[in-house]
């Protein structure tokens, strides 16, 4: 005949189970990875990455020194005309551009023929440095970006500066400067009488697939003069499909 379990015992058993449970579902929320984050990156595994800068041919320089020479003819017209353009994308042709149609075709010819150079490479990882917080550290001149941290609940970037918000996602056409890609953005901007503080987090990928992109801006300044202006552009490995 079997001994009755005591009711002690059975507290005790249930008590450390509970705690098993609850050790076991904390886990687990440690380890998802926020959705958008995810799509680029995989929790605890470093990727390659490039540091660089998109360079045209040098047969393009002639046509910039004739636009740059046609606006110092007629300043106002091309401050006002280029307010109408994409950011990042040539100006449509104009007469008052300097170029005529035909070099205005080269121009975009050369323009079609830009390449990512790079710099420099690092290494980019996601990591967890406490439940429900996130960050992207990045080997190297990459350094600025692993000071940030994101909060999937507020889908959030903060900084040492501030609070990076979410804003319009990306969708950059292929004569954009970077090329064809989409992506998401945060920023935080702020204006004292002494100094003003843009800083700027994007993630995408190019939607051939082929490479995801980190890319992060900081620019200060006062009274009209650079106070500083870092800009990185990382090209990097995406996760592998499951």
């Amino acid at each position: 005949m079997s001994r009755p379990i005591s009711i002690v015992l059975l507290v005790r058993t249930l008590a450390i189970c509970a705690g098993m449970l609850s050790s076991c579902l904390l886990a687990t929320a440690a380890e998802k990875t926020p959705e958008l984050l995810a799509k680029f990156l995989t929790k605890d595994t470093a990727v390659p990455g490039d540091v660089g800068a998109i360079v045209p041919p040098e047969a393009i320089n002639k046509y910039i020194l004739k636009v740059q020479d046609a606006a110092k003819a007629d300043p106002e017209w091309h401050k006002e005309y280029a307010k109408t353009a994409k950011p990042g994308i040539p100006l449509p042709w104009h007469e008052k551009l300097g170029l005529t149609k035909e070099e205005y075709a080269d121009y975009l010819k050369q323009w079609d023929k830009r390449e990512f150079k790079v710099v420099q490479q690092v290494l980019v990882r996601l990591e967890e440095p406490k439940p429900g917080e996130w960050m992207i550290r990045v080997s190297g001149v990459g350094m600025p970006v692993s000071l940030l941290r994101y909060d999937p609940k507020k889908d959030t970037f903060k900084s040492p500066n501030g609070e990076l918000g979410r804003i319009k996602d990306i969708n950059a056409e292929a004569r954009s400067i970077l090329g064809e890609w989409t992506g998401h953005e945060w920023r935080y901007e702020k204006k004292t009488e002494f100094i003003s503080t843009k800083e700027n987090m994007a993630l995408g990928k190019y939607k051939d697939g082929k490479h995801c992109l980190l890319i992060y801006r900081l620019q200060e300044s006062t009274s009209g003069l650079k106070l500083a202006d870092k800009s990185l552009v990382i090209r990097f490995t995406p996760p592998k499909k499951k």
